[in-house]
């Protein structure tokens, strides 16, 4: 999975949601890479953490080659639910990335170890609590205000993660590249000395709102082929 989303990104993606009518379904904004550059694409494994490391152990048993391990921390902030041993053990049963909403620590051993980890930054105290789990745990992980479960797919970079059903997915990756191809030959043309107002036809723009004000940017820019906003 991670190839197919390799010369795309999550703007892209997000602005294919928008295209496709697919439910726009993001991480909460401030979750980022431990290492600056890492990437993640693939089949979500979800858990809900509970204060100990074994709900972690368990989710790797099931894990297959290529998933993304999604831990739902609630968004704590006074714990980090995951280190450098999780992260290995992860790497072992074959997990390709993590996303955390929540904390992280041992963040040195992290970069050294090279799974790609996304949490919303570091705390040095692990769990002292050890929670009861939820009568629906099974039903998947709660990432922000989203239910992320086995039939996800989660995508990470630079700007933040992102989920998106399987059976949507194939679309939406299309989708993005037809946008990034548009986009690309629009910031083309702008270095080419021919500016973005020129090629939307924004003064034309400009005049139809004036004479519908229902008539939106958006619109307009379906109506020529462009990009910008989605």
């Amino acid at each position: 999975m991670l190839k197919d989303f390799a010369d795309l990104s999550t703007p892209l993606l997000a602005d294919a949601c928008v295209r496709t009518g697919a439910p726009l379904r993001t991480a909460p904004p401030g979750i980022a890479a431990v290492v600056p550059g890492h990437r993640i694409a693939g089949p979500a494994l979800p858990v809900r953490h509970y204060g100990s490391v074994d709900v972690f152990l368990e989710a790797y048993g099931r894990a297959r080659p290529g998933d993304v391990l999604v831990i739902d921390n609630g968004g704590r902030d006074d714990e980090a639910c995951i280190g450098d041993l999780a992260v290995l053990e992860a790497g072992h049963a074959g997990v390709a990335g993590i996303a955390v909403w929540g904390l992280h620590r041992d963040t040195p051993e992290l970069a050294e170890i090279g799974l790609p980890v996304f949490s919303y930054g570091t705390h040095p105290a692990g769990p002292v609590r050890l929670d009861d789990p939820e009568p629906d745990a099974a039903a998947g992980a709660r990432f922000g205000p989203h239910l992320v479960t086995g039939r996800d797919i989660v995508f990470g970079d630079a700007d933040g993660v992102l989920f998106a059903e399987a059976s949507h997915v194939e679309e939406l990756l299309d989708t993005a590249r037809h946008i990034m191809r548009t986009e690309r030959e629009q910031a083309r043309l702008i270095r080419a000395g021919r500016s973005l107002r020129s090629q939307t036809a924004f003064e034309d723009y400009l005049v139809l709102r004036e004479a519908d004000p229902s008539y939106t940017f958006r619109r307009h820019l379906r109506s020529l082929g462009g990009a910008i906003e989605e």
